[in-house]
């Protein structure tokens, strides 16, 4: 730009400063089209902010497809002057799907690692869920919209089991599940620059990781106004039908 208007760079970036651009970032988004859009906000933000009494609220969701990582050469470690190192390639020794389910009273999670990401392996999870979670309170389950969640067996296992409900967050807006937090922390602070040497040591280190956030868990707090994201989501549909 400073080339094709015959300016110095340091006034274009005083310009852009200015104006508050920042022509060299880019925002990934998508709009949720769900037409039940509101009344899911409101179902699932509801069941942050004021839990049924007598009632446990989980946040399920499969983090599918980790990979286990090893690099060709080792890397070096941190010292002064000098961050980490690791090779740029790198070996797959397989991947596996962590399932899991972050309980919003207290911060803790339940997982498990599986090879598939299939209704089969979701429905194994539930049974160990329906198993460890002691009997009596209420069950709500907030959900993404992954086939697996709706499929008949499911539903069926749903109806054998009446104390759990299920809450599904509108489509393209999987962000509004909880759980999505705690597979951020797990990927930025266990898996990113993690070497696993085979898939047992992948697990292994999930299993670990999760073994550490349990040990001082934190009761998960939601601070977003429903009505302020669903005004937000209209605004940014306004913006799209405006531009076609």
């Amino acid at each position: 730009m400073a080339d094709v208007m015959g300016l110095a760079i340091s006034t274009v970036q005083k310009i852009w400063r200015a104006h508050g651009l920042a022509p060299h970032r880019l925002r990934i988004f998508k709009l949720s089209r769900d037409p039940q859009f509101a009344a899911k906000v409101h179902d699932v933000v509801g069941l942050y902010v004021d839990p049924p009494a007598h009632s446990l609220v989980l946040s399920v969701d499969e983090k599918s497809q980790i990979q286990a990582l090893d690099r060709t050469q080792p890397g070096l470690p941190m010292k002064r002057g000098r961050a980490g190192t690791m090779t740029h390639d790198y070996i797959r020794n397989g991947t596996t799907t962590l399932f899991a389910a972050l309980n919003l009273l207290d911060g803790s999670i339940i997982g498990q690692c599986m090879q598939r990401h299939r209704h089969q392996e979701f429905l194994r999870f539930l049974n160990r869920l329906e198993r460890d979670i002691p009997a009596g309170p209420l069950i709500h389950v907030i959900l993404d919209n992954y086939g697996s969640h709706k499929h008949p067996k499911v539903r069926a296992w749903l109806a054998r089991h009446p104390r759990w409900t299920f809450h599904f967050t509108p489509t393209s807006a999987s962000w509004l599940n909880a759980v999505e937090g705690f597979f951020a922390k797990l990927t930025r602070r266990r898996l990113k620059r993690g070497v696993f040497h085979s898939l047992v040591d992948l697990q292994a280190a999930n299993n670990r990781y999760l073994a550490e956030h349990n040990y001082g868990p934190k009761p998960f707090t939601w601070t977003a106004d429903p009505d302020r994201i669903i005004a937000a989501a209209g605004r940014g549909y306004q913006v799209l039908d405006s531009s076609h």
